[in-house]
């Protein structure tokens, strides 16, 4: 698959089948996360990666869709180490992270493996579940596993409604 595939058949995996993930492909998904840029380069990202059926459970529950988080192979929690705040006044802490899981969801595709990005749960409960120290930001979860479904290319605005060249002309 080129990148392009990769990016188009990536959605948001929201069935899983209760199936474990090999630990090859989770290696796999872990090293793309790993070689992910990051501000500086201070690789602030930590992860978590709950693949025991009654920890996913527990950290499952934290969320908004317990029963569909609970079946993925492996539920990620991604943390930062960092407050660094780059020039332009961003936290770097969501913006590795982010990008991190994004390599993640990227290579979990190409090896035939859903993901969702999961933003609705607890954090101070994911902390206590998974015993992330008090100065580690929990960012987000993210479940990985194989999928018991399947979506169409989202709908995308074209083109000319989200870049213009030299000035902003929207």
């Amino acid at each position: 698959m080129t990148v392009l595939e990769t990016i188009r058949k990536r959605y948001s995996c929201r069935a899983y089948q209760q199936k474990s993930i090999e630990p090859d492909k989770l290696d796999t998904i872990l090293e793309a996360a790993r070689l992910a840029p990051s501000a500086r380069n201070m690789q602030d990202w930590r992860f978590v990666v709950a693949t025991d059926s009654q920890i996913k459970r527990q950290v499952a529950e934290t969320t908004n869709r317990p029963d569909v988080f609970a079946k993925a192979g492996a539920i990620i929690a991604a943390c930062s180490n960092s407050d660094y705040v780059m020039r332009c006044g961003q936290a770097i802490a969501p913006i590795d992270v982010a990008i991190a899981l994004e390599h993640i969801c990227l290579q979990a595709t190409d090896l035939g493996l859903g993901t969702c990005w999961i933003g609705s749960f607890d954090p101070e409960k994911v902390r206590s579940i998974l015993g992330i120290p008090a100065d580690i930001e929990v960012i987000e979860l993210m479940a990985v596993g194989y999928p018991a479904d399947s979506k169409p290319e989202p709908k995308r605005e074209p083109m000319e409604r989200i870049v213009s060249f030299e000035k902003w002309k929207f």
